[in-house]
């Protein structure tokens, strides 16, 4: 009998560390944040959309401009939330007044002490959540859709599109995009821009970080090597890492380049 017992305990124990590794994303942590987000949120809507067996929070904000003409799917960075204040915020809420719905995606975290090499294994839960993003969007007529996404965001959107050629995802926006190579080829923006062919905006600030800025000539080599005759760069001169200050500067820059990607 106890011999049966220790084997019904060591399958359930099996179980149980089978089911906690189906997410690397530090799914407590992602509750934390939706805990203090969803009241938070002044413009836009929190929706709960599904990415295989995990509900996820998103922000969704409808255009406000006369007339709509595409949508954005925002990224954030590492370790934080779909209303992160900085670059995140402003991008969600003022790309409606050009008429884009944006739909703010919580997108898989770890905990505060992780490092970016420590996100490889998160990857795999990024297409099922941008998947989910594409589809909500869909539902609400939306046929042109930008991906947009800010440092650990940036990389994310990257290695969705260098693997994801959907024809309703017209263009990539990177903000504060590294080049710097990792072990993983998943964490490299350099690996994805040999891949993209659609148009990519690589926007910085002049007073970005340096693993971004030592890396630009690179990302822009590789994406003309690659063939890709839609790569732009714009810096912000002043401009940092978390475009603090520069937000109007931001969304300017933003709104005037995507806005040939909307509907007509």
């Amino acid at each position: 009998m106890r011999s049966a017992n220790r084997v019904v305990l060591s399958i359930a124990l099996l179980f149980g560390l089978l089911s906690a590794d189906l997410h690397a994303s530090d799914l407590a942590k992602e509750k934390r944040w939706a805990d203090q987000v969803v009241d938070a949120i002044i413009t836009g809507e929190a929706e709960w959309l599904q990415a295989g067996d995990h509900e996820f929070l998103s922000i969704y904000t409808e255009p406000t401009a006369d007339k709509a003409i595409g949508g954005t799917i925002v990224m954030h960075g590492i370790g934080v939330h779909p209303n992160w204040v900085d670059v995140i915020l402003p991008l969600r809420t003022q790309l409606p007044d050009a008429g884009w719905h944006t739909l703010s995606l919580q997108m898989p975290v770890l905990a505060n002490d992780s490092d970016a090499e420590d996100y490889a294994p998160l990857f795999s839960e990024i297409a099922p959540r941008i998947d989910a993003g594409i589809a909500f969007l869909k539902s609400k007529g939306v046929k042109n859709i930008v991906l947009i996404g800010h440092s650990m965001g940036a990389t994310m959107a990257s290695y969705y599109m260098a693997n994801h050629d959907l024809p309703q995802v017209k263009a990539l926006v990177m903000i504060g995009a590294t080049g710097t190579s990792f072990k993983d080829p998943k964490r490299d923006v350099i690996q994805s821009l040999k891949k993209i062919k659609k148009p990519v905006l690589d926007l910085s600030g002049s007073e970005d970080l340096p693993d971004v800025l030592e890396t630009q000539a690179l990302k822009s080599e590789t994406a003309k090597a690659a063939g890709n005759k839609q790569y732009r760069e714009i810096r912000i001169a002043g401009a940092n890492h978390f475009l603090v200050g520069k937000e109007d500067e931001l969304v300017n820059e933003v709104a005037n380049w995507i806005e040939q990607f909307g509907e007509s």
